[in-house]
């Protein structure tokens, strides 16, 4: 049986949905995700919305901790996924990764 417990908190920079699989209640990784992902919004401040997944891998001993983020922004959306020994690190890296795709993006944005 499939444990999967999705969240949604809008701020006032945007809507941010925590789903939490394979896992029990962890509002402090929750709230830790959704802190990173707030970073995103001083690099593009158009962001729609933002849906962090937190799975706990079974079949991987060792980097069995998966984030995945997925960014909506206009007429784009940006994902990026990693997994690590501690969703902390897992969801970090996505975090770096998401930043240069919207600067990327960003870039190409601008006239």
């Amino acid at each position: 049986m499939e444990v999967s417990m999705t969240k949604s908190v809008v701020t006032e920079t945007m809507n941010v949905q925590v789903t939490l699989r394979h896992s029990n209640n962890h509002s402090s990784i929750e709230e830790y995700a959704r802190d990173a992902v707030q970073a995103l919004a001083r690099v593009f401040p158009g962001i729609i919305s933002c849906h962090i997944i937190l799975d706990h891998q079974k079949n991987d001993a060792e980097k069995n901790k998966l984030a995945e983020i997925t960014i909506h922004v206009p007429q784009n959306v940006l994902v990026a996924r990693d997994s690590a020994v501690a969703y902390e690190p897992a969801v970090d890296s996505c975090v770096d990764s998401l930043s240069r795709q919207l600067q990327k993006y960003k870039e190409k944005m601008a006239p």
